[in-house]
């Protein structure tokens, strides 16, 4: 009895003792993290980002991504990474992207793409299934399902224009980089000189707005009245700087609101149709009115693009611009700062007395390269997730960035960030911004009615309607030619020529 209590004793004795020895052995050992977790710790990863060269919100993406995520990576996952960035031109971008994902290659592990481009990158496999990404992760490669990519965005014209492939699918291929919209830029040395109001009023019979919601009511029919009545040649100085240039898709962005806000259609979305949405009276009004506003602006209306419509602008040779909010940055400067308000674009007036405002959605989405490997991989990932936690976005927006998430732009502080911020604000809204065709023979397709509308505002011909029966006959045969639509061109086409 005695040696067993001995024998209990001393087992108990070399347990307690083993069990203080794993005690000190456990304390010595380092803590196990989410940084030595992660499958990269201790790597070192070269990223390489495709975008915009020259275009603000894209830099700054990048600009963030080696400022901000780097550090992030490091001291949360445990892996060094370093981005680099290459660019091209609007009108070269997709096909610089679109050469090397031919291949299968990694060269560009995430791509700054525009909207219009997801239809042509989705169809081959070249970028990652956003939908399949959230739900499912990406197995093959261990990555794991990112439900923190599942956002609540500020409306559903987020997801319909950066997102979304084919048109209403809800299929997702894309997430926001920037969001983008149409404003207008006013000069208020201009509009709010007292000489200027009094002498406006007293030749139309109506006072020149001052704020925001004055300009929320404007019509397009008084806004021709202001540019006119500010169009100076003499002075240098113009009513209206506007985008009628051929290049990319400038001039159709602003020629599509002069439809879309007179209930004017470009296409069915759900049969992929053209002839017979495009080709219409309004629509042909709408060229018309569009090539008008050419008598307010400048000399060379036909070559301003974007940055054209910048440097008029902050020369101080247009009182007013229709621009996009994403070059507010630099639309503003230190000499026209305190001068300048942003606003929405002008309404419509409709038959029956309303008015309606539809105009071009801009901005592009983050896409990811479907052939990275595992390493290069998981950091896209890692960054997308950290590009969307509600302090980078807003940081973003502090920056000059337009973010699109609900969070960010329902907070206090967002429409007083930026001077472009309300109106941007206002203007992201299905019944106000809309985007075009994701179809993969975009390219094409822009490229054919750029060059009609053109002519048409060129003066090469005037027949509007005739420009736009031959557009909606090529781009109906395009879309009907690879199998898009299951409607060929009317036998009419073949004698329609501008």
């Amino acid at each position: 009895m005695n040696s067993h209590k001995r024998s209990l004793g001393a087992r108990t004795l070399t347990i307690l003792t083993l069990l203080a020895l794993l005690i000190v052995l456990t304390a010595a050992l380092p803590t196990v993290s989410a940084q030595s977790e992660h499958p990269l710790a201790g790597q070192e990863i070269d990223m390489a980002v495709l975008g915009l060269a020259g275009w603000l919100p894209s830099s700054l993406g990048v600009e963030m991504a080696s400022e901000l995520f780097a550090p992030y990576a490091l001291e949360n996952y445990g892996y060094t990474v370093n981005f680099s960035f290459a660019g091209a031109p609007f009108d070269q971008l997709f096909q610089l992207a679109a050469a090397s994902l031919a291949t299968r290659s990694a060269e560009y592990n995430i791509i700054i793409s525009d909207s219009q481009w997801l239809g042509a990158l989705a169809e081959p496999g070249w970028i990652v299934d956003i939908d399949e990404l959230i739900a499912n992760g990406i197995p093959a490669l261990g990555i794991a399902p990112q439900p923190n990519l599942d956002i609540d965005w500020y409306t559903n014209v987020v997801p319909d224009t950066y997102m979304t492939y084919p048109n209403g699918s809800g299929q997702l291929w894309g997430l926001p980089e920037e969001g983008d919209v149409q404003a207008l830029f006013v000069r208020t040395d201009y509009t709010s000189n007292p000489d200027e109001m009094a002498a406006f009023e007293a030749e139309y019979g109506w006072p020149i707005p001052q704020t925001f919601e004055d300009y929320e009511n404007l019509t397009m029919d008084q806004f021709e009245q202001l540019a006119a009545f500010f169009t100076r040649p003499e002075d240098d100085i113009y009513g209206v700087i506007m985008q009628h240039s051929k290049g990319y898709d400038y001039l159709t962005m602003q020629l599509y609101p002069f439809m879309l806000s007179r209930g004017g259609q470009i296409w069915n979305p759900e049969t992929r149709d053209v002839y017979g949405y495009l080709n219409t009276p309004v629509n042909a009004e709408a060229l018309e009115w569009n090539r008008r506003m050419l008598n307010y602006g400048p000399p060379g209306g036909l070559d301003i693009g974007i940055a054209e419509n910048v440097n008029f602008f902050v020369e101080g040779k247009g009182v007013f611009a229709i621009q996009w909010a994403a070059v507010g940055l630099v639309m503003l400067t230190d000499e026209n700062r305190d001068n300048v308000i942003v606003v929405p674009p002008p309404t419509f007036l409709q038959e029956d007395g309303s008015t309606n405002r539809i105009w071009s959605m801009g901005g592009q989405p983050w896409v990811l390269n479907a052939y990275n490997d595992a390493a290069h991989m998981h950091v896209a990932v890692d960054f997308l997730n950290w590009w969307y936690l509600p302090e980078t976005q807003l940081e973003y927006a502090r920056r000059g960035g337009n973010p699109t998430d609900a969070a960010t732009l329902n907070s206090p502080e967002f429409e007083q960030l930026n001077p472009w911020n309300q109106a941007y604000k206002y203007m992201l809204q299905p019944d106000r911004a809309t985007d075009f065709w994701h179809e993969p023979n975009y390219s094409e397709m822009l490229a054919l009615q750029q060059e009609a509308f053109s002519a048409y505002a060129s003066g090469q011909t005037d027949d509007a309607a005739n420009v736009l029966e031959w557009i909606a006959c090529q781009q109906q045969a395009i879309l009907y030619d690879n199998a898009r639509t299951e409607t060929p061109a009317p036998d009419s086409c073949e004698d329609v020529s501008y």
